[in-house]
């Protein structure tokens, strides 16, 4: 696996089975797998209409990515979100 992050765009991933994945900035924050982003989904399933805080000035970026041992990468968002930790297997079930 190969995978390429391109602060203003998002993450490009080269899968071992030969395909390829984009995740644009803003796709990975919306879906981050920490527990608040989880549990706001979860509420906008309850009542689609709810009003969201914005939560940043201007387009979401990727400002710092680490690797999570082999098994998954957290990014450091221009919004500050930082707490998501994204697995190989959660970010291949992702749409794209």
């Amino acid at each position: 696996m190969h995978f390429d992050i391109k602060k203003e765009d998002g993450l490009h991933v080269d899968w071992n089975d030969q395909s390829a994945s984009f995740y644009s900035c803003e796709l990975l924050r919306k879906m981050s797998p920490s527990a608040d982003s989880k549990a706001t989904r979860e509420d906008l399933q309850q009542n689609p209409l709810a009003i969201l805080p914005s939560t940043s000035r201007g387009p979401i970026t990727i400002e710092d990515a680490q690797l999570v041992g082999n098994y998954a990468i957290r990014f450091t968002f221009s919004d500050g979100h930082s707490t998501g930790i994204y697995t190989w297997e959660y970010l291949r079930s992702l749409p794209q």
